[in-house]
């Protein structure tokens, strides 16, 4: 599985509960754009219309070797597709217990283009700064670790 490309603002504004992965339906032009890195991910959210799963806000540009007789659009709306039975589970949680569905990562499997989403909460502001002391602290550990470590030797 490598990755395509990252949400990593989704890490940092929810809490992860659950992932799911869900495959996509995609124009030739957009796969082969994919395949070249031109994809974007940051804006991009889950939402549910009849019943079933799309991602907005996913951001591919066309390459300028488009086709002609195709009108590239970057911002089009995707399908995602997934089994009826987790699709059902994940409305009913989302509409219940105020979950949120959000990209994580696109990547490749098995030759297709795969949609990693997730299950998740809004983080708190409070939440949000306590998450980023933390990583803040354990990076200053691994750096005071190192330093015991080299300084022995």
């Amino acid at each position: 599985m490598s990755n395509i490309a990252e949400n990593r603002r989704a890490r940092h504004e929810y809490a992860i509960e659950e992932r799911y992965e869900a495959g996509m339906v995609l124009a030739g032009w957009e796969v082969k754009a994919i395949r070249a890195g031109q994809v974007q991910l940051t804006d991009g959210y889950v939402h549910i219309r009849d019943g079933e799963l799309y991602l907005i806000g996913c951001r591919i540009n066309a390459l300028r070797s488009a086709s002609t007789h195709v009108q590239p659009e970057a911002d089009r709306t995707k399908k995602l597709l997934m089994h009826k039975a987790e699709i059902r589970r994940l409305i009913g949680k989302v509409e219940q217990k105020g979950f949120t569905l959000v990209p994580l990562n696109l990547h490749y499997k098995g030759g297709h283009v795969k949609a990693e989403i997730a299950l998740a909460k809004g983080k708190a502001e409070h939440d949000k700064r306590h998450a980023e002391k933390e990583r803040d602290w354990n990076r200053e550990k691994g750096r005071l670790m190192r330093h015991k470590v080299s300084s022995k030797a």
